[in-house]
């Protein structure tokens, strides 16, 4: 059937309705072929499986899905190799590959958006396309805790303070600190996983929003796309993007943990700290200060942080008035998530570079440790399995180190005379619970940062990481 034009002489799939054509800037306004040709590849497995199933079903001929496929397929190869020609006239990347098709295969192309619409088409776009981006991210995840992990075996035994307020507090090592942040990427997994279930839902067959009256049949169409079943309401199907708002918000909580970890690393590289350095692939200079080296990736890491949680507010407001089905509202879904999907791909795959080449100075950790009394707790501790009430050891250990400050010193510095008047319980074996060794292998036990326990978590996690655990 030749292509009806009218008034309008837009050419596009609606233009016949009305009399005159969409201005310059409405295209330019409305278009979304500029963001939305990235999922050129997921509309072209949507529409082969969609097509398929046309066949199957009696709705088009075996012919006009053997000329389809072969549309497709050229396409495909088309927009591989970056020949593909987008057009902004043609507004949205589903009417660029239609155009495309039937250009080459005639008549058969236009056959294949029987029995769906742009609605649920891109619905299922997106989804494939959020699947990949997930399967991709959760790859990326891997290997930032590899390198965590890593870098942590190594250094399963360095000592170095642990902070709350920021004030040094106990002992750990700084294998068990970076397996925190192991433990938070692990947390990022399951969340991805968990978000990917309702991502893969199939919402194709719901068309504009009722539904179709041919005879489809939607789960061979999930089979063939890998969805795990499909969208059960057709409003729902077309409307809905808790998917994607989903996937930001776990992007958002990836994002919170590699600016956490950027904020320790920019603080432990200051000379003041002196915990470790970055290499220099990752710093830049000071254009005025010759002397400079600056952390820019994670400070910039830390900074985009806030650019994902931006989208994630921009896509709840986005979602929060719409009523049923689709609106127009939702072409703003698409940059959002795929500017976040570009930032975390972006830093993860930064991160497990620069990780692997961060360079540790035990020798400033092991100072930093003297600084602070980081075993006063050990010292409270002991004085409790001598037989004193937690409350008056912990008084006896702050006059301690009241003492010791005073002093100048370290309380393993203090001389058991002067410690016994703290506490007369107190002997001679108590300068083995004031070493830091000592303050470490206390805490053996899972979870604890004894050099042990740290290298039994380390093992644990990488096991499970290659599916044997």
């Amino acid at each position: 059937m030749a292509e009806h034009k009218d008034g309008a002489g837009s050419g596009t799939a609606w233009s016949g309705r009305f009399s005159e054509p969409v201005s310059e800037l409405v295209k330019r306004y409305t278009a979304s072929v500029s963001f939305d040709r990235r999922m050129g590849l997921q509309d072209i497995r949507g529409s082969l499986a969609h097509a398929a199933m046309l066949a199957r079903q009696g709705i088009i001929s075996a012919a006009d899905l053997a000329s389809i496929e072969h549309g497709l397929t050229r396409i495909r190869g088309e927009i591989e190799r970056g020949e593909f020609a987008w057009n902004l006239d043609d507004e949205d990347v589903h009417l660029n590959i239609e155009k495309r098709l039937t250009a080459l295969v005639g008549d058969a192309g236009k056959r294949l958006h029987t029995g769906r619409s742009r609605n649920d088409q891109v619905a299922t776009d997106i989804r494939l396309w959020l699947r990949d981006t997930i399967d991709t991210i959760d790859g990326l995840l891997l290997n930032h805790m590899g390198a965590l992990l890593d870098l942590a075996e190594k250094h399963a035994a360095t000592a170095m303070p642990g902070f709350t307020h920021l004030q040094v507090a106990q002992p750990v090592t700084f294998g068990h600190h970076l397996l925190a942040y192991v433990e938070m990427a692990r947390r990022d997994r399951e969340r991805l996983a968990d978000a990917r279930r309702r991502v893969n839902r199939l919402p194709l067959g719901a068309a504009a929003l009722a539904g179709t009256t041919y005879p489809i049949d939607r789960e061979f169409v999930a089979q063939q796309l890998g969805f795990e079943g499909v969208c059960e309401n057709s409003l729902d199907a077309v409307s809905d993007r808790d998917f994607a708002i989903e996937f930001v918000a776990a992007a958002s909580l990836i994002m919170v943990h590699l600016s956490r970890l950027s904020e320790e690393l920019i603080l432990w590289m200051n000379p003041r700290f002196g915990f470790i350095d970055i290499a220099d692939r990752f710093c830049t200079g000071s254009s005025i200060m010759p002397q400079k080296k600056n952390p820019d990736v994670p400070e910039l890491a830390r900074g985009k942080s806030g650019r994902v949680f931006g989208h994630l507010m921009g896509l709840l407001t986005l979602m929060k008035g719409q009523p049923l089905a689709y609106n127009k509202d939702n072409q703003e879904d698409k940059e959002p998530l795929f500017d976040t999907a570009d930032t975390l791909v972006d830093t993860l795959r930064i991160f497990a570079d620069m990780i692997s080449a961060v360079t540790v100075k035990p020798e400033a950790m092991a100072a930093a440790l003297k600084q602070g009394y980081a075993t006063a707790t050990d010292l409270a501790d002991y004085l409790v399995k001598k037989g004193m009430p937690f409350r008056d050891a912990h008084e006896a250990v702050a006059r301690a180190v009241r003492a010791a400050e005073a002093r100048g010193c370290d309380l393993p510095d203090l001389d058991l005379a002067e410690l016994r008047t703290f506490a007369p319980e107190i002997a001679e074996d108590v300068y083995a619970v004031l070493t830091v060794e000592g303050s470490l292998a206390a805490r053996d036990h899972v979870g604890g940062t004894a050099p042990n326990q740290v290298r039994a978590a380390i093992a644990k996690v990488k096991k499970s990481m290659t599916g044997k655990g």
